[in-house]
């Protein structure tokens, strides 16, 4: 543990590697874990985080109500990797704006590791202050409304959409 200025205690954190494989066409990046995820050792752990029933209904599978390696999978078979912009941080609690210290994660080889990525979703404005890095090397990207609960600017009907619209983009013109 770290003191940080005014006396707060920031911990060393570590996140998690990527689920990707080669057949990844898509990936969806977070900014760090929160500490309930941590805990539990799996991206959107908090039960209230609405990452997987928003991504279960978009892709038709109940996500939410699997065992974690079953969700992995099941997201790997629709070619949908998650992952997160920082690989280490100091942080206290969960919030975003209290990453201090951040390591941004080895994205240069995300090539290498996913072939056939062509579109990078970024869950919520702190893991999206990477999109230009993301289209300035050929990706489609799209900023997505946060899936954390303490994102409640916005419906759970409303982030669906926001969510269906950019993991299916096709099906939406095609409407």
């Amino acid at each position: 543990m770290t003191t940080e200025a005014g006396g707060a205690r920031a911990r060393s954190l570590r996140g998690f590697a990527p689920v990707i494989d080669r057949k990844v066409e898509t990936l969806i990046l977070g900014s760090f874990p929160s500490a309930a995820s941590l805990a539990h050792r799996q991206y959107y752990a908090h039960p209230r985080n609405q990452f997987w029933p928003i991504l279960g209904t978009v892709l038709g599978e109940p996500l939410a109500q699997l065992p974690y390696d079953e969700r992995l999978r099941r997201v790997l078979a629709s070619r949908i990797g998650i992952w997160d912009v920082y690989a280490a941080c100091q942080r206290e609690g969960s919030l975003d704006s209290a990453i201090r210290r951040p390591r941004v994660n080895d994205l240069q080889h995300l090539r290498e590791q996913a072939p056939k990525l062509a579109r990078v979703l970024f869950n919520g404005r702190a893991a999206g202050r990477f999109a230009q890095v993301f289209s300035a090397a050929g990706f489609m990207v799209a900023i997505l409304p946060s899936t954390s609960p303490a994102f409640a600017s916005l419906t759970l009907a409303q982030k669906m959409a926001a969510w269906r619209r950019a993991v299916w983009p096709a099906a939406e013109t095609a409407n």
